[in-house]
């Protein structure tokens, strides 16, 4: 894969060599033989146009009628010494003379060229590149076999010759024009991106979209096989159909882009899912063989991405592709109730040239911020209301809070083994399946899964009389209704019709849906100006409990107060919901002002009132997805500070003979691991006391003769890239000026000052050099002054 830019599926009939490209005639590579073809045209093109005029007079002369009197019909000049059928274009023509006969005519070469004699520069350069293309299309209906390609071929070559006799330009005529489905497969690409993946973070998401990009490049340089090809390999497949759309591909796509004279369109955009169908199969076996075949060869940075992420992102699209109901191929995806159509942002632009399938960055700029405007769910109700009753929810649009992240404090752990621990735990290969069973697996885990897979999806919807009726609301509407009904029993029926059909809109609900039926929801009002919503009803139906429904309804609610600037909840919980309550992050410790919901919320009888505070900064629907890359990190940095240590301390014995407790520094190579005794001794409250103490430890450590490598900063000559390893340098010297300038208040920074040079001894030098023996010895003698003073316990 490192030396072609992907895999064609087309005819092996013709090679590379000369001027015949892969594309017409399906030979070479997408991105090799294809790029070098049309190299190849435009150079020759650059050297016709860069000859003399009258040279551009005699290679026009052989594709220009005959003007002198008489009527003469020569539609061309030909030599008397022709050249070989098919003309070697990659050899030069001999000269021919203007006064030269012709062998057909008897008249000379100028006078099939005195209509040219007054034609600007410009014209002349676009008529001769016009002949190369002719020229082009000759040889390729000489060498190709398959009988629907060759009869294309052999139309554009009239097409473009009858050009150059009409001096005019390339028009194909057709039934239709591009583009030819809508919505195009780079729109569906599009709607596929944000339909599943609108509510990943947005590091995630740039990655979605450069897969996305790297498909759809793929399929504008794919070399589609042959009609006659795919009637042998799909028998009962609507040759009629394909044979259409080969047609138009060869005729809009494909040609054009070695004969430039003929208007070009990228696949991607003219075409849609019935081209997409016929080919994604075999287009995503052959992609993903070769990326097997080649793993080798992929730049480290990409193989995670193409034979991991890949390989998923395909077998997505692919359900979307040929499913009958996928809302993606949908034109009115992104359309309002009123039925005008929202505008599109696309997210994803099909790159114009040619790359490998490993391809890195895009030409074309994308703005993260548009990915994000439409859930992961299900785009069935894509009538819904543009306003927020109805309105599907968007997780993933930017929250305010994001602007102002401060940057991550990473501390002494090098930069080089974070980024390795990273591409580890991001790799799923490399990370331990998680049974949903497992007794660690988060508990939305199960739930998020389906969302992703479409099988569930998320809506906030409510009942308004100032728009027209939705069906599909109002079925929802029931459908909350009745779980409410039945999973309240002890609330009046009547209470919940009205809250939930609530006309004022006051009152909205996050339905839940599953196979098109609401099983669960959550009930809410917003008061925007008090800073709080109250939670009204929340349940799910019996018979889908304990699946994790409930954890992600509630994060989906969280999110979705959080793009509306509202942190606070509120809600009366029963004896019953309690438990689920608190497990959500609520509590009976209420954040919000008594004075600020007092009078705006219903007080239940028996009911305890209890609050969550939310934090923006926490994508709660992806939360424990996090928790859990966390948990893989530690896990890493341990496994591989274990693995350092390569001495092997014998157990300890003392506890046998009766003794009951040790001090936790006394045991055998615990130093080694990086532990630090905690430092509970006393601190001097007296500046002076404080500062004559730290003098006298630190004279000590400086007359060790341990000391020697750290007594002043270190020289960029002694240890070249010492500082673009470690990023908080430390040594005797700036220590003593600290001191004496007052800088150490507290025994703290004291310590963690003298600490730092021992660590970044031990990160810069290897175990065996006589710098990292020195930094573990110095470290001893001053824990043992620092325990002599009294600052930690001994």
């Amino acid at each position: 894969m490192a030396d072609s830019a992907g895999i064609q599926q087309g005819s092996p009939a013709i090679g590379a060599a000369g001027l015949v490209p892969a594309a017409p005639g399906a030979g070479g590579t997408e991105g090799s033989g294809a790029a070098g073809g049309s190299a190849r045209i435009a150079v020759k093109k650059a050297q016709l146009r860069s000859s003399p005029r009258p040279k551009k007079l005699e290679k026009l002369g052989v594709y220009s009628s005959c003007k002198a009197e008489g009527a003469c019909k020569c539609n061309g000049w030909k030599s008397q010494n022709p050249p070989p059928t098919p003309p070697r274009t990659d050899q030069q023509s001999s000269a021919v003379n203007l006064q030269e006969p012709c062998r057909s005519c008897s008249h000379t070469l100028g006078d099939h060229v005195t209509h040219l004699e007054n034609v600007s520069e410009e014209e002349m350069n676009r008529l001769l590149g016009i002949v190369l293309d002719v020229e082009y299309l000759y040889t390729c209906v000489h060498k190709e076999e398959d009988a629907d390609t060759k009869q294309v071929y052999f139309s554009l070559f009239k097409l473009l010759r009858k050009s150059i006799l009409q001096m005019g330009k390339p028009m194909l005529e057709a039934q239709e024009s591009p583009p030819f489905e809508k919505p195009s497969i780079e729109q569906g690409v599009n709607n596929f991106v944000q339909y599943k993946f609108s509510h990943l973070p947005s590091k995630e998401r740039q990655t979605i979209m450069e897969l996305a990009k790297m498909f759809l490049n793929q399929i504008n340089y794919w070399q589609l096989e042959t009609p006659s090809q795919r009637r042998q390999r799909v028998p009962n497949d609507d040759a009629a159909g394909y044979k259409a759309n080969y047609t138009r591909w060869l005729c809009y796509c494909n040609v054009p882009q070695f004969c430039d004279s003929l208007p070009r369109y990228e696949t991607t955009q003219i075409f849609g899912r019935t081209l997409l169908r016929s080919v994604f199969t075999v287009m995503r076996k052959q992609l993903l063989e070769q990326a097997r075949q080649e793993k080798d060869k992929l730049p480290p940075e990409k193989r995670t991405l193409i034979l991991t992420h890949f390989p998923k992102f395909l077998s997505m699209l692919e359900e979307e592709v040929y499913s009958h109901s996928s809302p993606i191929w949908s034109q009115d995806f992104l359309a309002g109730a009123s039925g005008g159509q929202i505008p599109i942002h696309t997210v994803i632009s099909a790159p114009p040239v040619a790359r490998p399938l490993y391809y890195s960055t895009s030409p074309v700029s994308i703005d993260p911020s548009t990915c994000g405007s439409v859930s992961p769910a299900r785009k069935t109700a894509s009538v819904l209301e543009p306003n927020p009753v109805g309105e599907k929810r968007k997780p993933s649009e930017p929250l305010p809070h994001e602007e102002n992240k401060r940057p991550r404090v990473v501390g002494d752990i090098p930069m080089d083994l974070i980024n390795e621990v990273m591409a580890t735990i991001t790799d799923p290969a490399a990370i331990p399946e998680t049974s949903l069973l497992s007794a660690h697996s988060a508990r939305d885990e199960a739930a998020r899964l389906e969302e992703r897979r479409g099988v569930i999806e998320f809506h906030v919807i409510g009942n308004s009389l100032n728009q027209k009726p939705n069906k599909r609301i109002l079925m929802w509407l029931v459908g909350l209704q009745n779980v409410f009904s039945h999973q309240l029993p002890r609330m009046p029926k009547e209470y919940i019709t009205r809250l939930v059909f609530d006309p004022s809109v006051k009152h909205k609900t996050l339905s839940l849906i599953k196979d098109g039926r609401v099983i669960g929801g959550i009930c809410f009002r917003m008061f925007p100006s008090q800073g709080f919503t109250e939670i009204v009803f929340c349940a799910v139906t019996s018979n889908e409990q304990v699946k994790g429904y409930g954890t992600h309804l509630m994060n989906h609610l969280k999110e979705y107060h959080i793009k509306h600037e509202i942190l606070n909840f509120l809600t009366y919980a029963d004896e019953y919901a309690i438990g689920y309550f608190k497990k959500q992050g609520f509590s009976k410790d209420i954040k919000v002002p008594k004075a600020k919901y007092v009078g705006y919320i219903k007080d239940y009888e028996g009911a305890t009132l209890m609050g969550c505070e939310l934090n923006p900064s926490i994508p709660y629907t992806e939360f424990s997805v996090i928790i859990k890359k966390q948990k893989e990190i530690i896990k890493k940095l341990i496994e591989r500070k274990q693995a350092q240590i390569r001495k092997v301390y014998p157990g300890l014995s003392c506890f046998k003979e009766g003794v009951r407790q040790i001090p936790i520094e006394s045991i055998p190579g615990i130093r080694e691991t990086g532990w630090k005794p905690v430092g509970k001794g006393k601190e001097l409250k007296d500046p002076d006391q404080l500062y004559s103490t730290l003098k006298t430890i630190l004279q000590h450590v400086k007359s060790h003769q341990n000391a020697w490598p750290f007594m002043e900063p270190v020289k960029k000559t002694e240890a070249p890239g010492y500082y673009q390893v470690i990023r908080f340098p430390m040594d005797l010297k700036t220590m003593s000026e600290r001191l004496k300038s007052r800088y150490y208040t507290t025994r703290k920074l004291f310590m963690a000052d003298m600490q730092r040079i021992f660590t970044n001894c031990r990160e810069y030098n290897p175990p065996e050099s006589e710098y990292y023996k020195c930094a573990n010895l110095l470290e001893k003698f001053f824990y043992t002054k620092i325990k002599e003073a009294g600052l930690i316990e001994k």
